[in-house]
């Protein structure tokens, strides 16, 4: 089953999502009449089960490949990574015609999309996303980056690719606990615009989280792809409606900041923080207290590391300050005004917030 889904930006792009998708990439790059230059930017995770396959078959079908293996995990996004990068680039003779393809998970995607953003003020990027969390949410929108030692993905840009390739088979070669952590990026598009989405998930978490069905889980993908997609149509560069793509980042985005990016997975770092979300639009008088505690018990489920005791609730506090939706009037928060519908609000307090967050450490079992 094949779907293509356009992302309806300055410059329209489709989403490919297929089922055995990655022995298409040649066809597809000549379809797009991209340059035979290809330089593939991987992880040590990823080169050995798929990258190395798919630069040995560009090579067979007349490209100039080359890739480069990164080590896996959060603290790779970084300065030093993307000079490493470019240092790499310059050495290879890139040109501005070159095609950067970021093959792996969001780490990959947001790195590798910074680099094509910036190497000669930009060259051409594809998207291959090889998690769930990739899949669903960051290899699709245009936004790429770095993080700061203060904060997530604050040294970034808005660079689209010229398409996405999503081959749901790779995700049988993922732990459990990627799987369960991109699953709570799955939750989320239902907490903000598909109630129907959200009962879905609680009532076959299990089934998609072991991968059984391959069709229902593609399906799952389309409709978050979809979503997305119409989202970032709307507000391209986050200047309004997109923000609420970020439901549950702000208090996430923190706690792997303050855990050095080592303690979270994303996806889990962001169901703690969606439990802290959910308790606020309660206190600010959107949600029921029932509807609350319903939608953390499908957020148990998804079983996130502990808060380690070391944080304390001032510093977290502090923390979500640094967040990239921060501006001179202010911190934006996504709230929900009911299952299925987001909210972007300033007027929240600190003592709101610190109830939230002391709500979402009672809730972390």
């Amino acid at each position: 089953m094949n779907r293509e889904i356009i992302v309806n930006t300055g410059e329209p792009y489709p989403i490919y999502i297929r089922q055995g998708g990655l022995g298409e990439l040649a066809e597809l790059l000549h379809q797009h009449e991209l340059a035979r230059q290809v330089f593939i930017i991987t992880d040590e995770h990823v080169a050995p089960l798929y990258a190395n396959a798919a630069l040995q078959h560009l090579r067979q079908e007349g490209f100039h490949s080359e890739h480069v293996v990164l080590a896996a995990g959060e603290r790779t996004k970084s300065p030093e990574s993307a000079e490493k990068l470019y240092t790499w680039l310059i050495e290879n003779q890139a040109g501005r015609d070159s095609v950067i393809i970021a093959f792996g998970g969001g780490v990959i995607g947001d790195l590798a999309g910074f680099v094509a953003a910036t190497y000669m003020r930009g060259v051409p990027l594809v998207q291959i996303p090889t998690t769930v969390l990739s899949q669903v949410d960051s290899s699709v929108g245009g936004k790429v980056g770095i993080n700061h030692p203060l904060g997530k993905n604050m040294i970034g840009a808005f660079y689209q690719p010229k398409f996405v390739l999503i081959d749901p088979n790779v995700l049988h070669t993922l732990s459990q606990r990627q799987t369960r952590a991109g699953f709570g990026e799955v939750v989320k598009y239902g907490f903000i615009a598909d109630v129907e989405l959200f009962h879905l998930l609680a009532e076959s978490l299990d089934n998609l989280l072991a991968l059984n069905d391959m069709e229902h889980l593609q399906s799952v993908l389309e409709t978050c792809c979809q979503i997305k997609a119409d989202v970032v149509a709307q507000d391209e560069r986050e200047s309004g409606l997109r923000a609420i793509l970020n439901f549950g980042h702000t208090i996430g985005h923190a706690l792997e900041a303050l855990t050095q990016y080592e303690h979270f997975l994303h996806g889990e770092a962001v169901v703690h923080g969606m439990k802290a979300a959910l308790y606020l639009s309660y206190l600010k008088g959107y949600l029921e207290r029932s509807t609350v505690e319903k939608s953390i018990l499908l957020l148990n489920r998804f079983d996130p590391p502990a808060i380690p005791a070391s944080i304390d609730d001032v510093e977290l506090l502090n923390a979500t300050k640094h967040d990239k939706k921060r501006s001179s009037t202010g911190q934006t928060w996504v709230l929900l005004q009911k299952p299925g519908r987001a909210h972007l609000e300033q007027d929240v307090t600190d003592d709101c917030i610190r109830q939230s967050i002391a709500f979402m450490k009672e809730m972390d079992h």
